[in-house]
């Protein structure tokens, strides 16, 4: 307990030291606190809400993938292969073609339609997966499997939509949408909807931490001590959803934060739950804010995608924890 403590601090004050400075630096250079009040607007109209929005995404993304992980007992799972981001990326996508030909502002419509993509996504998951939940005995890894498929199914079908609506859309039109695909955090409005849902979230993963303990030694072993499978599954797939899609409702599709940094988590301080998971809200929170500060100025005054970021740092790093769990 006395280590959980000290290793939760430290990312608290790491995660703290991230939004300070993403908070603080911007692709115009870093802000003087000296009483300027121009200052002072940029910064509480401007970049702490973009830093609590990309700390909120980032931790939304790493308890997704944390709860996956443990849903399929597989640690290479992460949050977007249910599906739901590219049902959240088509509703949006779509929502920016209409509010063309409708004139109405792209970010107004664009946040609606992801919202009813990733709850149409949702839907259509619980719909081809629930039996599967709910039926009690099953081989080994049958209803992930199933899961697994029925996600990478929905993404693919999805995928076709998105591809056709970039087709479709205007030369006008595509630079946003590919901005919004490859993740964009300036869009703050729906921030508090957002933290509320990490909040619950990350509140009913600690509350059911130790059952999910046993649910990632195995269905049976679990089930033999007293936890209810099936109501934990149906349960961890709802909040690992609701999290996804809270996410990409937000800020696009981000990619590498629900899978490195639950995955890496894990090689460094284990696999009890009651650490990993408030540990991934504060990684991936803290993480993605500098990643978010990192596509803000390292081009500047050009702003790059912070899915660029996440994956040109995401794949190295995750290559080498690949690396380093085989060895």
């Amino acid at each position: 307990m006395r280590r959980a403590i000290l290793l939760l601090s430290c990312l608290a004050l790491l995660a703290g030291l991230a939004l300070v400075l993403s908070a603080l630096c911007g692709s115009s250079g870093c802000l003087r606190l000296n009483g300027d009040p121009d200052n002072i607007a940029m910064l509480l109209q401007l970049r702490v809400p973009r830093a609590l929005t990309a700390f909120t995404v980032g931790a939304l993304l790493a308890m997704a993938g944390a709860l996956m992980q443990v849903l399929l007992r597989n640690p290479l799972a992460e949050p977007y292969v249910l599906g739901v981001s590219g049902g959240s990326a088509a509703g949006a996508l779509l929502a920016m073609l209409l509010a063309a030909s409708i004139s109405v502002p792209r970010q107004n419509i664009a946040a609606v339609g992801a919202a009813l993509g990733a709850g149409l996504a949702i839907m259509l998951l619980f719909g081809l997966v629930g039996k599967s939940l709910r039926r009690l005995p099953l081989s080994p890894m049958a209803a992930g499997h199933r899961l697994l498929l029925t996600g990478v199914m929905l993404a693919a079908g999805f995928g076709a939509v998105i591809t056709l609506v970039l087709t479709l859309a205007a030369d006008a039109q595509l630079r946003g949408m590919v901005f919004w695909l490859m993740g964009d955090l300036e869009d703050s409005r729906f921030l508090p909807v957002a933290a509320l849902v990490a909040l619950v979230v990350l509140l009913w993963s600690m509350w059911n931490a130790p059952r999910l303990n046993l649910l990632a030694r195995g269905e049976s072993f679990a089930q033999l001590l007293g936890v209810s499978v099936v109501r934990l599954r149906v349960a961890s797939l709802c909040a690992a959803s609701l999290a996804t899609a809270a996410a990409v409702t937000m800020a696009g599709t981000i990619g590498f934060v629900g899978l490195v940094v639950p995955h890496g988590l894990r090689l460094l301080i284990g696999n009890d739950q009651r650490v990993l998971l408030p540990a991934a809200a504060l990684a991936g929170g803290g993480g993605l804010a500098l990643a978010d500060l990192a596509a803000r100025t390292i081009v500047a005054p050009t702003q790059l995608p912070v899915g660029v970021i996440t994956a040109l740092i995401g794949v190295p790093l995750f290559l080498w924890l690949l690396g380093r769990s085989r060895a």
